[in-house]
């Protein structure tokens, strides 16, 4: 069956155009922010908790990444709550966002009830449900986001939602326009690369040498960590299959002394090193270091890297690619991108707890 075929039969949400429309996100979530006339100034704001679980979450970690490389961000103490609990530091001088695309996660919903009994400076992202009730019951402004995705599928409104509330609030004293420019231009150029279906596609060749491999991913500690997190998560969620990650220079000592057993599972694994212009010296050099060594023990190496003058435009195109290969590897591997039955069943099986 050819890869069109198999894009046909499986997949019954039309993954393709969502993920084929991405850069449009980028676009509307900052028109979203820009007429959302609810939003305010916060001075005095050092400090950012970001409450959010999985593809709303993701966000929030991108946008700390990004803004810890970026000048005019350095005084912002920004940390994302993957939890029910909420830190014992949320004061006054702390903005708290909470992000959950479906409006219904537990633990972000648990989160913000803990923090406005500590700061009213809160602000909701979601399409609906119980968050948005429960920001209109305290007269929290709202973010509202188009709805109908998957959480994954929903990065470019979270992101540059959460990038555009900076901005508008001032908490932030860099321009970055020129850079989400650049990012769009990029990613609507990709977007037409990505999506025809033949043996010159980038993505599809890729997920091609990433076929009925247990994949992992090395990045470098800044500017590519989240994205390395984001390509697993798009892999175990679309493909339905196994990726792990780890992060240089820590991995250098510790995991590569790994690489000697069980000897049967090395020839099915597949490495990429995910590689950046700006990536310290010394972690260009150990990249280098640990490719000859992993080739010298025929373990199967690839290198991917983004384009891009800015750092947040080499990020999303890095991102962009991921979401694209984790598809084609959906449809390699036979499965419908869309549903997430482990994880749903997962909820059931919580629900009744």
């Amino acid at each position: 069956m050819s890869l069109s075929e198999r894009i046909s039969e499986l997949d019954g949400f039309n993954m393709f155009d969502i993920i084929k429309s991405f850069p449009k996100q980028i676009i509307t979530a900052l028109n979203i922010i820009e007429n959302n006339y609810a939003l305010k100034s916060y001075s005095g704001i050092n400090k950012v908790l970001i409450l959010g679980m999985g593809g709303s979450a993701i966000g929030g970690d991108l946008l700390r990444s990004y803004l810890n490389v970026v000048p005019g961000a350095n005084h912002l103490n920004i940390q994302i709550n993957r939890n029910y609990d909420i830190p014992n530091h949320i004061d006054n001088h702390t903005l708290v966002i909470a992000s959950s695309y479906s409006g219904d996660t537990e633990e972000t919903l648990s989160g913000v009830s803990q923090a406005s009994e500590k700061t009213k400076n809160i602000i909701c992202v979601t399409t609906g449900g119980a968050l948005s009730k429960y920001a209109v019951k305290h007269q929290f402004p709202i973010v509202k986001l188009p709805s109908g995705l998957q959480p994954r599928a929903a990065l470019g409104y979270s992101f540059f939602a959460l990038l555009g509330i900076f901005m508008k609030a001032g908490i932030i004293n860099v321009d970055v326009k020129s850079e989400i420019s650049e990012t769009y231009t990029l990613l609507d150029k990709k977007s037409a690369i990505y999506s025809v279906i033949d043996d010159t596609n980038p993505a599809i060749i890729l997920a091609k040498s990433l076929h009925n491999k247990a994949i992992v991913l090395y990045s470098a500690s800044d500017r590519t960590d989240i994205v390395n997190l984001r390509w697993r998560g798009q892999i175990h969620e679309n493909a339905k299959n196994l990726a792990f990650g780890s992060l240089m220079p820590e991995m250098n000592h510790n995991e590569i002394n790994s690489f000697s057993f069980p000897e049967h599972v090395l020839n099915e694994i597949q490495i990429l090193l995910m590689r950046d212009n700006d990536d310290h010296p010394r972690v260009k050099v150990r990249f280098e270091a640990v490719e000859q060594l992993l080739k010298s023990k025929n373990i199967n190496t690839l290198t991917v890297s983004g384009e891009g003058n800015s750092v947040l435009a080499r990020i999303f195109d890095l991102i962009y690619l991921g979401d694209w290969v984790s598809y084609y590897l959906a449809m390699l591997n036979n499965v419908d991108p869309t549903p997430i039955p482990l994880i749903l069943e997962l909820k059931k099986i919580l629900s009744e707890k």
